[in-house]
């Protein structure tokens, strides 16, 4: 360092981590090195932040490994005679045209497929621009991440409350008793409810005298803390929430409170519970009639109580009616929009809920076009995950030829695995904007890569619309772009802009004005907002010199619930207010929202909406049906594990191996296996072979394998990963079980065989 150079040695500076949903506040420190740039030299939790706390999980302190990672793509690669070769932008860029504009013009747009994985729900250049990307392709073959895990979820809020993230979230932390089923926030954090310290949440609500009831065929790292586990059949969760909607209707305890003027479709799901008395549910369950009596009694007898369900409702047959049934009890005990309850979270930017007429919106649309091969339906302009193989290697008009893949891996976390991986080696063209050669990537002839988390600005666009309290909080890149990098955003301007057939050079600019020029457009325009009536113009030139996604939050900021409105609250928040608060702005906990945070036709809640009324039927009829089967497979997170693309952090997957087969004891005696041998697991569609741990925390005749793991195909650069590989779970999941109102894939409850494999 120069005597004339006065900038510190270290700094530190806060940020929130992108990794997961629970948004944790991070405080890095920084330390100059010899030749200049910056080094992370530590991050911990920021004590300061108003929501997390100091709290931090393993995975949040590794954003440094991630960063340094030998093995990130940093320029872009274009394949040459079967391998990878680094290029310019402007080469790839052409490369991608001289590729994909070929295809379209001979066989139309929807030649060209798209699957956008789970990482850009917390990823703010992801989440604005993918919009543009697709528009820009303008196929209707679009599928992603959301049809493999939450579509259910929010279907049902869809249709009863009037919007996709209308999604009542759990108030844990004024609640006295919390139903909790197929989900295990001590090891993902929560999901679709975003906070912070899961655990420590938990451990108040039960220190305070409350009850947690978690409904899980594992006694999870979370049932072990719980006031009780109930360790039902997999799959099952639908039937036992209808035997508790049941017996609250057959014992006169329902008591709707002040939401009675606000619900329609009452008596029909009166009706529609009962035939499933616990008594006819007990078999299908696994659970005694009494203990499903008691808990719908507790549940409504508690002071305040909410039920809540995550990924194990929504990846299994029934997945749409189970998380209505979810709302359902959460009205029926008069515990929906009340403190204790589950609530609907006021965010500060970006939610529909906060914007627009006041209650009424428009009737969601569901299924209005079918995918090519077996009609299967579409739900929010997505085509169900379970197709994408069959769509790629069905010959016929229609077939899809190419394939563009942002943040995603669908080889390890899509159904029949091995199906759509031989699938993508006969495609004519596949793109990626992607980090890694993973097990997916391996098969592109472009990648594009993108800065690495701390090289990008943050704001979690989508998250904080489900938070369980009202805050928010915005990072400045903690690093800089290195040279002949591009920004995130860039990257999917310019990628728009080649599918739009506007040249490998063309301006991102152009994508982001007229992004930004929209949502002012729209807002001048509408009655409700802040700045109607006011000269777009203005409020441009007020936003600038910003662009990218910082002028896009910075409006959303300023035209949202705490907003500034350009001027008309000069107390209101703006990006500039939000950057002087490095550790966020806390508005409260969550507040009583309704009727006006409804977006239904008629502005009232739709307790029995006709497409999940009619699909209760197949409820019904499943009750009857022959389960057979010896086993059945479910599966399981880790605290360390974020699916698959974090396995090539050492710190992360060091130690005992977190790919296991869990058995319990019953059946390892039976199948004469025991802890640390190897077992041979079949299923309809494939086979893999796995280490068993013989465990007690798990219901006899079901079998657990985490996702995400599989790292040692062929092709795939992820050093460390490859020397933990473990088995790819889904080469056992079966693209012909889904939810057919959602379309969504089914991961738990899929029949196996399962058998000693000696030797290994």
């Amino acid at each position: 360092m120069s005597v004339t150079d006065a900038r510190p040695a270290n700094r530190t500076v806060f940020r929130t981590c992108p990794l997961c949903e629970a948004s944790c506040g991070l405080e890095i420190t920084l330390k100059r090195t010899a030749a200049g740039p910056e080094e992370v030299i530590r991050i911990r939790g920021d004590r300061e932040d108003v929501f997390s706390q100091g709290y931090i999980c393993p995975k949040g302190s590794t954003l440094k490994q991630l960063h340094e990672d030998p093995d990130r793509v940093r320029t872009p690669l274009i394949k040459r005679d079967g391998v990878f070769v680094a290029v310019t932008w402007t080469e790839a860029f052409e490369e991608v045209e001289r590729l994909l504009l070929p295809i379209l013009e001979r066989d139309g747009r929807d030649a060209c497929a798209v699957y956008v994985g789970n990482p850009n729900a917390h990823n703010l250049a992801g989440m604005l621009y993918n919009k543009a990307v697709l528009r820009a392709l303008g196929s209707t073959n679009i599928f992603s991440a959301s049809t493999v895990d939450q579509r259910p979820k929010e279907i049902s809020s869809a249709l009863m409350f009037g919007g996709v993230l209308n999604v009542p979230v759990p108030d844990v932390d004024r609640t006295d008793h919390l139903l909790m089923l197929g989900a295990n926030p001590y090891a993902s954090n929560g999901s679709l409810a975003t906070a912070p310290d899961w655990p420590g949440r938990i451990e108040r609500l039960t220190g305070r005298g409350g009850k947690l009831v978690v409904v899980d065929p594992r006694r999870s790292r979370t049932a072990e803390a719980a006031s009780e586990w109930v360790a039902i059949r997999p799959g099952a969760d639908g039937y036992l929430l209808m035997a508790m909607v049941q017996v609250l209707f057959a014992e006169g305890l329902v008591d709707l409170g002040p939401l009675g003027e606000l619900v329609t479709g009452l008596d029909e799901v009166e009706a529609l519970s009962a035939p499933f008395t616990p008594e006819v549910v007990a078999d299908v369950t696994g659970l005694e009639a009494h203990t499903i009596r008691r808990m719908a009694r507790e549940l409504a007898a508690a002071p305040t109580a909410c039920v809540y369900g995550r990924i194990g409702t929504t990846t299994v047959e029934f997945g749409t009616l189970t998380s209505w049934l979810v709302d359902v009890l959460n009205v029926l005990t008069g515990n929906l929009d009340r403190p204790g309850g589950a609530m609907f979270t006021t965010a500060a930017a970006g939610a529909s809920n906060t914007r627009g007429k006041r209650r009424f919106g428009r009737e969601i649309r569901l299924h209005r076009r079918t995918s090519r091969v077996r009609g299967l339906p579409e739900t929010m302009g997505e085509l169900p995950a379970v197709a994408l193989a069959e769509e790629i290697d069905t010959p016929g008009p229609g077939q899809v030829r190419a394939l563009l893949t942002v943040a995603g891996n669908p080889v390890l976390s899509t159904p029949n695995a091995a199906r759509l991986d031989a699938a993508l080696g006969g495609l004519e063209a596949m793109v990626s904007v992607d980090i890694y050669v993973n097990e997916t990537t391996r098969h592109a002839d472009v990648i594009l890569p993108s800065p690495s988390a701390l090289q990008k600005g943050h704001y979690d666009i989508a998250l904080l619309q489900l938070a369980l309290r009202d805050t928010a909080n915005y990072s400045e890149p903690v690093l800089p772009l290195e040279d002949g990098e591009l920004s995130e955003w860039e990257v999917l301007a310019r990628l728009a802009l080649v599918l739009q057939g506007a040249g490998p050079e063309a301006d991102p600019a152009i994508v982001d004005d007229l992004m930004i020029g929209s949502m002012v457009q729209g807002s001048v325009a509408d009655e409700t907002s802040a700045i109607f009536g006011r000269e777009p113009e203005e409020i441009l030139e007020e936003l600038a010199p910003r662009s990218g996604p910082e002028r896009i939050v910075d409006f959303l900021l300023r035209t949202g619930p705490y907003g500034e409105g350009f001027g008309a609250d000069p107390d209101g928040v703006s990006l500039d207010v939000l950057l002087a608060h490095p550790h966020g702005i806390d508005y409260g906990a969550l507040k009583a929202r309704l009727p006006d945070v409804l977006r239904t036709p008629d502005g009232m809640i739709a307790l029995a909406p006709a497409m999940l009324a009619a699909d209760v039927a197949r409820l019904q009829e499943g009750l009857t049906r022959r389960r057979d089967h010896r086993f059945v497979l479910v599966g399981r997170r880790n605290l360390r594990s974020n699916n698959s693309w974090m396995h090539n952090v050492k710190v992360l997957v060091k130690g005992k191996s977190q790919c296991t087969m869990h058995l319990h004891p019953d059946d390892a005696v039976t199948l004469g296996l025991a802890d640390g041998e190897w077992a041979r697991v079949r299923s309809r569609v494939g086979e893999v072979t796995v280490v068993v741990e013989v465990t007690d925390a798990i219901r006899p005749g079901v079998v657990s394998i985490p996702h995400g793991w599989g790292h040692d195909m062929e092709g795939v650069q992820l050093g460390v990963a490859r020397e933990h590989s473990g088995v790819n779970s889904n080469l056992l999941s079966d693209e012909t079980l889904f939810d057919p109102i959602s379309g969504n894939a089914v991961l738990n409850g899929i029949p196996v065989e399962v058998v000693a494999a000696r030797g290994g």
